[in-house]
């Protein structure tokens, strides 16, 4: 089966499609000893032997994980300081070509997808497809539905709208309230932003759903291969989520949760 050079060039983890095509126009591709300059190249990766800058490539195999991020872990490839942990540290060390679909700040825990699949990466994390995000949030003080219509009505900071598609209340006393919210529109640190603009702090945050995927009772620090029906299931969530999903009403209830619970 054929396949578009710049495409190859993708998949084998070296550029993107974009400067895979401008690598070939610079006659740094060859293919089988030829210079690969014509844009649209269809090449057959099995019997055509592709190189760059006289280096060998190949395809890589497309890998997506789910790890539970430990609080504390940093989702980035790239250590700034000796001590710094990182989540790719909890994957085995031939998985250097991962890296996080969207972001889960220091402090924050809970799922995180992994993948070397650039495509698969930007329709979950672009703000158009509108992937669904849930997460459990613990803070410090009690809640009232209130707070609830307040984030319902949407709380504006540093000129974003912050509005989360649906929010529930799972339980409140003097010290904690828990808090349950489904988010399409991942802007950044909008969980912690969305109760700091109401007085309160977050104590936990844990992420325990994205699209179809759950967390489940799989550990911290502790990751699994998704199956091709999760991906299947993951891309077909991304085409039926709608643009500007998250600007819908959230719905405010009261109740237990006992699979989502988290205790303070």
């Amino acid at each position: 089966m054929q396949v578009r050079l710049h495409k190859f060039i993708a998949e084998a983890g070296v550029a993107s499609r974009r400067a895979a095509e401008r690598l070939m126009r610079e006659g740094r591709v060859l293919v089988n000893g030829v210079p690969a300059t014509e844009p649209g190249l269809k090449i057959h990766p099995t019997t055509d032997a592709v190189t760059l800058d006289g280096r060998p490539l190949q395809a890589r195999a497309r890998r997506t994980v789910a790890l539970h991020k430990p609080r504390g872990y940093v989702c980035s490839r790239a250590r700034q300081t000796p001590k710094q942990r990182l989540v790719t540290d909890c994957l085995p060390r031939d998985w250097s070509d991962l890296y996080p679909i969207g972001r889960l700040d220091r402090e924050s825990e809970g799922l995180l997808l992994l993948t070397n699949d650039g495509e698969f990466c930007l329709r979950l994390t672009h703000p158009r497809y509108g992937v669904l995000k849930k997460y459990v949030a613990t803070v410090i003080g009690k809640l009232g539905l209130a707070h609830l219509d307040q984030m319902r009505a949407g709380i504006t900071d540093r000129g974003d709208l912050l509005r989360p598609r649906r929010v529930h209340l799972l339980s409140a006393n003097a010290s904690h309230s828990v808090v349950e919210l489904d988010l399409t529109e991942g802007k950044q640190h909008e969980v912690r932003r969305l109760f700091a603009a109401l007085g309160f702090t977050v104590d936990r945050l844990q992420r325990v759903q994205i699209g179809p995927v759950k967390l489940g009772e799989l550990p911290p620090g502790r990751w699994r291969v998704l199956a091709p029906t999760e991906l299947q299931a993951l891309r077909r969530s991304a085409l039926q989520e709608s643009p500007g999903a998250g600007t819908g009403p959230a719905v405010d209830t009261v109740g237990p949760a006992p699979s989502t619970r988290v205790k303070p």
